[in-house]
């Protein structure tokens, strides 16, 4: 998994069964955002380490298509077992990777990523498909749910280890074998899970392969892979998706987000604004379903506002093992100048009611910030920040309050706080979002689909819809008259 290099360890690859440097030795550094500092190298893996990984899968492939799905399943159980035994060490690495609160890592990411492996363990035998039937006279058909083959995935750098086992886990499932880039920001978790996953399933299952955006696309490009899957912008989707055309892999994408978080004037104020805060500054905004976007009706805009700037400003962020902090920092340079920029290009009307400058000078911590005053043609409204940042504009009724949630590039998720459950259900017909919640926002189970419209992506995370994902339907016709 990773070695020791004078300070800094060094990560490897897990190809085949086996850790690895890159095959020309190339690394690059990763630094912790808590402090900005270095603590590990990690591969910088090119066509050699690619090719090398992509026919460990091919080879690995067969056999664990041809495992019963019970056998598939006793493998993810173990898995998650053994997450859970190891989730002080789980937590350790993903804390180095992103500074994320220690508490907050090992509350909120461990139950749900082991939940969501074991959800899909029990998938792996619940093949669906139309019963056997005659559609024509003398022959029966039925249908034959299959996997795809090898799975190139690539994870991203806001949740590392949570979005490698939506990966992982459906096309484990499914009977795929994969091919896994995280980002060359945080793969420290994600060679840990190597190393555990290597543990329990056939060698060449499981695949990390670690480096940059030139390796994501090798990835993509490589003839193995039958299906490309990624998490990231809508610009590394874009990319992945013309690539993938070109010798029409599969492609699934869970791209960017700017959810609208629609308040009317009956919702309760405190509770919205306690539930909203804490869904738009979770993990630093860092999260393409954050609740980052508010649209508060007129009568009550001014009151709202009050109240959320008054919370962000009793929120904390700080380091990890500070029990007091809801988040961490951004998790590299780019991202807080990209965060900081948003602020510094607003236009002359809009008004930072709170926050809107960098904490410390050590690390890459933003403060939880409230801008209002916005027009719907502003770029902070139009473009993904994915940073601690909340905009409110003032809406005048239900009409307009849809035209601007659903005025935006990208449609993955909303919410509605309301306490007229029919004004609730119509909204929820009329936000083009791949999820509306409901007096909430952020929950998510692995029974219930996780995905987008627009440039949000297509495909879903979770549930038994991604398991679909990754399977391949056949039909089979026979004769009864041989």
């Amino acid at each position: 998994m990773s070695t020791e290099l004078g300070r800094l360890r060094t990560l490897r690859n897990y190809v085949d069964g086996e850790f690895r440097d890159a095959a020309d030795g190339r690394t690059t550094e990763v630094v912790n955002p808590a402090t900005g500092e270095a603590y590990a190298t990690a591969p910088l893996s090119r066509e050699a380490d690619v090719d090398a990984a992509m026919a460990a899968a091919a080879a690995a492939f067969p056999a664990w298509r041809d495992l019963v799905p019970a056998e598939r399943q006793k493998a993810l159980l173990k898995i998650a077992d053994a997450f859970e035994e190891r989730a002080e060490e789980l937590i350790a690495a993903e804390v180095e990777n992103t500074g994320k609160p220690i508490g907050l890592t090992r509350s909120e990411e461990i139950p749900p990523m082991v939940d969501q492996i074991r959800f899909f363990a029990g998938a792996a035998r619940m093949l669906e498909g139309r019963g056997a039937g005659e559609y024509m006279e003398g022959l029966t058909s039925f249908v034959r749910r299959e996997p795809i083959g090898v799975c190139a995935q690539v994870a991203p750098w806001n949740y590392p280890m949570m979005m490698a086992v939506w990966k992982f886990a459906p096309a484990l499932a499914a009977g795929n074998t994969v091919v896994l880039k995280p980002s060359d920001t945080t793969p420290a978790s994600t060679a840990l899970m190597a190393d555990i996953i290597g543990s329990i399933v056939p060698k060449g299952v499981f695949n990390v392969v670690c480096g940059d955006r030139d390796t994501g696309r090798l990835m993509v490009e490589h003839p193995t892979p039958a299906m490309a899957s990624i998490t990231g912008s809508v610009r590394a989707g874009m990319s992945v998706a013309e690539s993938a055309s070109k010798d029409l892999k599969r492609v699934h994408l869970e791209l960017g987000g700017k959810a609208p978080v629609v308040v009317f004037e009956d919702t309760d104020i405190p509770k919205a604004v306690e539930g909203i805060s804490e869904a738009g500054y979770f993990n630093a905004g860092q999260d393409c379903t954050a609740a980052t976007r508010v649209l508060v009706h007129e009568s009550v805009h001014d009151e709202f506002v009050s109240a959320l700037a008054k919370a962000a400003s009793e929120i904390k962020t700080g380091q990890p093992d500070d029990e007091d902090v809801l988040y961490g920092p951004l998790n590299n340079p780019n991202q807080l100048k990209q965060v900081s920029g948003f602020i510094e290009r607003l236009p002359a009307h809009a008004k930072v009611e709170a926050g809107g400058h960098r904490v410390g000078d050590k690390g890459y911590f933003y403060a939880p910030t409230v801008v209002s005053g916005l027009k719907q043609d502003d770029e902070i409204i139009q473009q993904e920040v994915f940073g601690p940042v909340i905009t409110v504009q003032a809406f005048r009724d239900e009409d307009q309050a849809v035209e601007w949630a659903n005025g935006v590039e990208y449609a993955l998720a909303s919410s509605v706080w309301t306490k007229d459950h029919g004004r609730a259900m119509r909204m929820s017909k009329r936000l083009d979002f791949g999820c509306v919640w409901i007096n909430t926002h952020i929950p998510l189970v692995a029974e219930m689909p996780h995905g987008g419209f627009k440039k949000s992506g297509y495909g879903k995370d979770l549930s038994g819809y991604g398991f679909d994902d990754y399977t391949r339907i056949k039909h089979v016709m026979t004769s009864l008259d041989m």
